[in-house]
């Protein structure tokens, strides 16, 4: 007999009490064009902003992910603004999950707990269902920064611990450290996409599976390639900055090699009615069981309607083993 969870929709987030919607809202994009990341993006208005989380919560989605390295803080202070007028029209969709993450670089574990009252007002005196931290790199080990988010669990200030971008090893080893407290790691956020399938070689993906622990993808359509808008109209990608250019493979000879799976994407399009995007979050999503959720982004509504669309339908075992070998095929090329 189906569960609850299996029936809304939901799956367990790692091991944790968490049940989340395979995907989530990514919120980089409201980070106001302030900070370094930040100006990866142009400054949404607050309208747009509204309409976006608005669409994407009442479309499936039950949680949202952002960071202090997102504009400062600005991600998440307008989350939390919009959340509030969500609330003010009586939303039932205004109480989403909140994952946030806390930025080492440059700093010790101390800023972990000196900080964190900091993201709290930011978001609005909301709880923080899973605080991680947000890359490998600072001047403090990773047992200091496990003891201190530890703290924060036993302080009350956060339910749930996750990082993100730790390799396996430093994946492993956090887990290893908060068993000492008789905590759960819960996730690791990495890049995964059909374009992007490095921890599927260098074992992250045969831990996390291993020990209970979610992968949260992020840039899971490699910054709209696995969309097929650059392939069909190449112009368009003079629009993009040359930063985004590079990082995300918009080259010629890049683009040739992800046409096949581009091509895939688009059989599976037409047979399901939906479009190439939604069948590679489709296949993010199920391909690994429900150890991948995913967190793609949305600067206008018609991107949240897509990626909602996504949780709609499910790609058949033959067809994401096809997506699989088509994936392989133009990495290995």
């Amino acid at each position: 007999m189906e569960s609850a969870m299996a029936a809304a929709g939901l799956r367990p987030l790692g091991q944790s009490t968490l049940s989340v919607s395979p995907l989530g809202l990514g919120c980089w994009q409201f980070s106001r064009g302030k900070g370094i990341v930040g100006k990866y993006w142009s400054n949404l208005e607050d309208a747009d902003i509204l309409e976006i989380v608005r669409v994407s919560l009442e479309g499936g989605m039950n949680w949202v992910d952002t960071a202090e390295v997102y504009g400062g803080g600005k991600s998440e202070e307008a989350l939390a603004h919009v959340l509030d007028q969500l609330k003010r029209e009586g939303s039932p969709y205004a109480t989403p999950l909140i994952a946030t993450k806390w930025w080492p670089l440059f700093r010790t574990a101390t800023s972990i707990t000196s900080t964190i009252e900091e993201r709290l007002r930011c978001l609005g005196g909301r709880d923080i269902d899973l605080y991680q931290i947000h890359q490998p790199f600072s001047l403090s080990s990773i047992a200091s920064e496990m003891k201190a988010m530890a703290g924060l669990v036993q302080a009350g200030k956060i339910r749930n611990i996750g990082v993100s971008n730790y390799s396996a090893k430093q994946m492993i080893e956090a887990h290893r450290l908060l068993r000492q407290y008789g905590l759960n790691l819960v996730s690791n956020q990495v890049k995964y996409n059909l374009l992007d399938r490095k921890i599927d070689r260098n074992g992250t993906m045969e831990a996390a599976k291993a020990l209970g622990i979610s992968i949260i993808a992020y840039s899971p359509l490699q910054q709209g390639i696995l969309t097929g808008r650059f392939h069909k109209d190449p112009v368009q990608i003079r629009a993009v900055s040359r930063v985004r250019r590079i990082q995300s493979g918009l080259d010629d000879k890049s683009l040739a090699r992800s046409k096949p799976v581009i091509d895939s994407l688009t059989v599976l399009a037409d047979k399901y009615g939906a479009t190439p995007g939604q069948i590679a979050l489709n296949w993010l999503i199920h391909y690994n069981g429900e150890t991948v959720v995913a967190i793609p982004g949305a600067s206008k509504v018609r991107h949240a309607q897509e990626n909602i669309g996504a949780m709609d339908f499910r790609l058949g075992k033959n067809e994401l083993e096809h997506l699989n070998e088509a994936s392989w095929s133009a990495l290995k090329s």
